[in-house]
C-alpha cells in the first residue's frame, strides 16, 4: 500500500477537517504499521526500528500528519507488548492490525480496587483517537494504604472513552489529536503494567529485540521520522518549482547557474541527508540492542539535533519560495506549518536531551 500517495491525495482535506481521513487510516493499517512491533505470537512482525523509520519517512513525503499517525500506531503497539500475556491476548484478539493510540505522560489517576484499577483522567493530544480500537494511557496510582504512588499504563477499549474535540492546532492538523476522557472506568489487572517496564525495556514476555529497548532510547524516533519525511517531500516540491522559476520557464538545467537556487538546494539537501544519518544511527543502535546509558542519551540528543536541522532546512526553503510560493493551503505552507509544529514536541527539544547526554558523558570519563 502506497501510504504516501493516499496521504497526499487527502492531505488538504485532513488539514481542513482537523482529523485523519478514513482512507488514510486504512492505508496505514494495510501497509502494516499497526502490526510492525506486535509480538510474533499474536501474528505481528516484531520488526526493526530501521525499517520503520524508512517506511514512516516515505509516508511523510505525502503528508506529515499521516506519517505521524503511522509512526505512533507502531510505537504504541510496541509499548502494549509489555502488558501481561492475558492482556495482550485480549488487545490483539482480532488480529495484529488492531489500531492502538496512546498517551505517554501520567496525567490520570488510578485507584486499586478488587481485580484491577478504577481509572479516571483527561489526556490531551491523542492522535487518531477517533479511529482506534484500544487506547493506552498513563496514570499515577492512588492508594490509602501508605504505598508509594507510581506510574502505570492502562489499556482501555476505545468504546469506554469519551473524546473531546479540542484539536485546533496551527500545524499537524490532520492528526486529529483530540482529548480523551475516562471517568472511573474499571480496568482489569491484566490490562495494566508499570511504566518503569517500558522505560527500562524490561519485563516484556516477547523475546524479540524490539521489545527489549528502553523507551528513552527510541522515543525520539517516533516523532522525528515524520518530520524527516515532510522535509524531504517539501524539498522535492520546491526543487521542481524553484528550478522552473530560476530558469525563467525554460531549460531547468539553467537553474544550476542561479546562485540563490543552487545554494538553497545544496544546503537543504545536505542538512536533510545529515539528519537522516543521525536518525538511522539511533535506529540501528536500537536494533543492535546496544542500549547503554550513554548510547541512550546519545540517541535522544541525535533525534533532537536532527529535529533542529530539519526545522532550519524547512524554514530556509519556505523563505526561498518568496511571496508567490506562500499561498494558503499550498504544499509549502502546509509542510512549513507541520514541521514547525511537530518539532516543538517535548521529546524533540534539545535542553533535556543535552542535560541527559552531558550527565552520561561526565559519568563515563
Amino acid at each position: 500500500m502506497d501510504v504516501a500517495r493516499v496521504a497526499a491525495e487527502h492531505a488538504q482535506a485532513m488539514d481542513r477537517d482537523r482529523r485523519p481521513h478514513h482512507d488514510v487510516v486504512h492505508a496505514v493499517v494495510d501497509a502494516g504499521f499497526a502490526r510492525h512491533f506486535v509480538p510474533a505470537r499474536w501474528g505481528g512482525d516484531a520488526g526493526t526500528f530501521a525499517a520503520l523509520v524508512d517506511a514512516v519517512t516515505a509516508a511523510g513525503a505525502g503528508c506529515a500528519s499521516a506519517a505521524w499517525v503511522a509512526s505512533l500506531s507502531a510505537f504504541v503497539s510496541r509499548m502494549a507488548a509489555h502488558l501481561p500475556e492475558d492482556g495482550q491476548r485480549e488487545v490483539w484478539a482480532d488480529g495484529p492490525d488492531t489500531l492502538l493510540v496512546g498517551a505517554l505522560m501520567p496525567v490520570g489517576r488510578a485507584e486499586p480496587v478488587p481485580g484491577g484499577w478504577r481509572l479516571s483522567g483527561k489526556w490531551s493530544f491523542i492522535s487518531a483517537v477517533d479511529f482506534a480500537q484500544w487506547t493506552l494511557v498513563c496514570a499515577t496510582t492512588q492508594s490509602g494504604d501508605g504505598a508509594a504512588p507510581h506510574a502505570r499504563y492502562f489499556a482501555v477499549p476505545r468504546s469506554a472513552c469519551t473524546v473531546l474535540d479540542t484539536w485546533f492546532s496551527v500545524g499537524m492538523r490532520g492528526t486529529g489529536s483530540n482529548t480523551l476522557v475516562l471517568d472511573e472506568v474499571f480496568v482489569p489487572a491484566r490490562m495494566s503494567f508499570a511504566r518503569d517496564r517500558a522505560m527500562d525495556g524490561t519485563g516484556a514476555t516477547s523475546p524479540a529485540p524490539c521489545h527489549r529497548v528502553p523507551l528513552k532510547a527510541v522515543n525520539g524516533l517516533s516523532f522525528v521520522a515524520p518530520v524527516l519525511g515532510a522535509a524531504r517531500g517539501m524539498l522535492t516540491e520546491w526543487t521542481e518549482w524553484g528550478a522552473a522559476r530560476a530558469a525563467g520557464g525554460g531549460d531547468a538545467l539553467k537553474a544550476a547557474r542561479d546562485t540563490g537556487f543552487r545554494d538553497v538546494l545544496a544546503r537543504t539537501a545536505g542538512e536533510l541527508d545529515a539528519a537522516e544519518l543521525l536518525v538511522h544511527r539511533v535506529a540501528v543502535t536500537a536494533d543492535e540492542g546496544a542500549a547503554t546509558g550513554l548510547l541512550t542519551a546519545r540517541g535522544a540528543r541525535d533525534c533532537a539535533l536532527a529535529s533542529e536541522m530539519l526545522l532550519a532546512a524547512v524554514n530556509r526553503v519556505f523563505r526561498a519560495t518568496g511571496t508567490s510560493g506562500q499561498t494558503a493551503d499550498g504544499p509549502f505552507e502546509r509542510a512549513w506549518r507541520d514541521v514547525n509544529s511537530a518539532t516543538s514536541h517535548l521529546v524533540l527539544r534539545m535542553d533535556p536531551a543535552a542535560a541527559a547526554y552531558a550527565e552520561q558523558v561526565l559519568a563515563n570519563r
